[in-house]
């Protein structure tokens, strides 16, 4: 079954799954997780990374040959601190203990990055009022919540996404609360166009093998949405039909 490729600031991406850079307990295994996942977008905190040259940095344990940077505006808790780079992951955060977005602050900096050019990909809450809003702003795609931010909690309101996925014509990411792979594998089945997520992958007693399983579960779960799932019935339907079988009672 031929698929169409992601589409995010006129680049085609085969993978359908962004991974992230924070948590690892060593570079080297964050290396081999991102292997593993099959990911071409790794998301780096503009705010959390050291630059080249000024001691160990993440940086040099990515292959940007291979990978696409997307620089992560995680930290910042106004308009005017998000912003770096051609494409951007935009983070407005309200709240230092949920993590969850300032909705007007966000707006305003999608407004503001894309009129200036920029490719603005916008973590949100799971609203489709806001996701509307985002795309009429210039967002690129819209990232809305599964769940808070390293919550693991999977996707807690499948309905929402998938009314942001029927109200918005852009790419809907589902970004954060992805515990395991079945949460990925749901994500991809309602729709989504993607996946992002870090803490799933890092925080897992195995990063590298989770990193794969993630990446099987976006596959999978992206084939089964284009398959076309049966309808649910409240009653059983005979997997074997019986039209046609010998009427032995006569």
């Amino acid at each position: 079954m031929q698929d169409t490729n992601l589409v995010l600031g006129g680049k085609d991406f085969t993978s359908r799954l962004i991974v992230g850079t924070g948590k690892y307990s060593t570079n080297e295994i964050m290396r081999q997780a991102h292997e593993e996942s099959g990911a071409e977008i790794v998301t780096v905190a503009v705010r959390r990374v050291s630059l080249p040259g000024k001691g160990e940095s993440i940086l040099d344990f990515i292959d940007t040959k291979r990978f696409t940077l997307l620089p992560n505006t995680a930290g910042c808790y106004t308009a005017d601190e998000a912003g770096l780079g051609e494409m951007v992951k935009l983070e407005v955060i309200g709240d230092a203990r949920t993590l969850f977005p300032d909705v007007q602050g966000l707006l305003e900096a999608t407004k503001t990055l894309a009129r200036e050019g920029f490719v603005v990909m916008p973590y949100t809450n799971d609203d489709p009022i806001t996701a509307k809003r985002l795309e009429d702003a210039g967002a690129a795609c819209v990232m809305p919540l599964g769940a808070p931010i390293g919550s693991g909690l999977g996707i807690r309101n499948p309905y929402n996404i998938k009314i942001i996925l029927e109200t918005v014509s852009v790419p809907v990411i589902v970004d954060a609360g992805v515990g395991t792979a079945s949460d990925a594998a749901i994500a991809m089945e309602l729709g989504c166009d993607g996946v992002l997520m870090n803490t799933a992958i890092a925080g897992a007693r195995d990063a590298v093998a989770m990193a794969r399983a993630m990446r099987l579960a976006v596959e999978a779960g992206r084939l089964a949405y284009r398959a076309g799932r049966i309808g649910k019935k409240l009653y059983a339907t005979a997997s074997s039909p019986l039209e046609g079988l010998p009427d032995w009672t006569s």
